[in-house]
């Protein structure tokens, strides 16, 4: 089983609650794609080629200062269910944990340090990320800069003059930079304009996913925003560009859900202190209605309808009662049944432990 005392601050110090907008915004994370020169793009490479590339970065790793006391953890040689626990901390993607039909490559591995992280062997040969809580793209992209100035002294990258980083797939190439925020947006989806907000996004050229990224469905009214190419873009474009969209959606998720209390305060007070009530006394709770509960519940701090329940108890709740994390906390795998009885005993001693909200 793994050891996750070894990860420092477990990599998931974004769920602290810092940062600007914490009630609506839970994280931003900035991705860098790069890979190494001389080397096949991971798809058409082989395992050799791509042990080359990890190998490069376990050498590099002593002399990249961003990434002290960061780990390296080989992917390809983690049991399935630790695999999936570090999706669910977002350390890894779907994608380098093998948990789609294709299975965990060869070479794949992933640093993590505080904040930082390299993903080894993904799509691109490295994925370099910094992921901070809140709204903080200038900061997070100031971090994974430096790491990339740091990493990028030590290994040689595939670069063209004219088009920049190379990356596998071409929407990348240019800075190779995904920027992204992942928010919570309850009040546009119950007045129904999450659809035109949505499509406006995609009018200035950002796209959306689920909690999880590309490929994952949205539940629990979060979604991922982030830029959709970046060639042509430099990085401080890309950021700034963000930003300014985001802070826009965050105005019209306030002003939803103050149209939300003005019009059906009393349907909505008693919907949400409803979900409260779920998750307070529930004896089994699948993973998505976890999420739709917690969900209510974070709108209602949001409303100040519930007190005391802090941000960080509610983000830890989102990735804590996610299915690996329960078989890692009961020390074994868990049946769908066994892990929904888990889930609902977890998130009510969690909610126990915090100040007692009609107090």
């Amino acid at each position: 089983m793994l050891d996750l005392s070894l990860i420092p601050d477990g990599g998931i110090g974004w769920l602290e609650g810092s940062g600007e907008h914490t009630d609506v915004v839970l994280s931003t994370r900035i991705r860098l794609a790069r890979n190494v020169e001389g080397i096949a793009f991971t798809g058409r490479s082989r395992e050799g080629e791509r042990l080359r590339v990890l190998q490069a970065v376990r050498d590099a790793h002593p002399h990249v200062p961003s990434l002290k006391n960061g780990v390296i953890l080989r992917l390809d040689e983690l049991e399935p269910n630790d695999r999936l626990l570090l999706h669910e901390r977002h350390l890894v993607s779907k994608e380098l944990a093998g948990l789609d039909t294709a299975g965990v490559r060869g070479g794949a591995a992933v640093v993590v340090s505080q904040g930082l992280g390299v993903l080894v062997n993904e799509e691109d040969h490295l994925r370099l990320q910094a992921v901070r809580s809140g709204l903080a793209p200038h900061a997070t992209v100031e971090a994974v800069l430096q790491l990339d100035r740091e990493l990028g002294s030590r290994i040689a990258y595939a670069y063209h003059e004219e088009f920049g980083f190379l990356t596998a797939c071409p929407t990348n190439t240019g800075t190779g930079m995904r920027a992204s925020v992942l928010i919570h947006l309850p009040g546009l989806v119950l007045t129904k304009e999450i659809g035109k907000v949505l499509s406006g996004l995609q009018a200035m050229g950002l796209t959306y996913r689920g909690l999880y990224g590309e490929g994952s469905e949205v539940v629990g009214n979060f979604f991922q925003i982030s830029n959709q190419t970046t060639l042509g873009r430099s990085e401080e474009e890309l950021v700034d560009h963000l930003q300014r969209v985001v802070r826009h959606v965050i105005q019209r998720e306030h002003e939803a859900r103050k149209v939300l209390w003005r019009d059906a305060g009393y349907i909505i007070e008693d919907k949400l202190w409803r979900a409260y009530g779920t998750l307070r006394f529930a004896r089994s709770l699948s993973f998505e209605e976890a999420m739709n509960y917690l969900s209510g519940v974070r709108l209602a701090v949001g409303l100040k309808l519930i007190t005391g329940l802090s941000v960080y108890t509610l983000n830890k709740l989102l990735i804590f009662c996610q299915s690996a994390h329960l078989s890692y906390a009961e020390g074994r795998s868990l049946t769908e049944s066994e892990a929904s009885v888990a889930r609902a005993r977890y998130v009510r001693q969690a909610l126990d432990a915090e100040t007692d909200p009609t107090a």
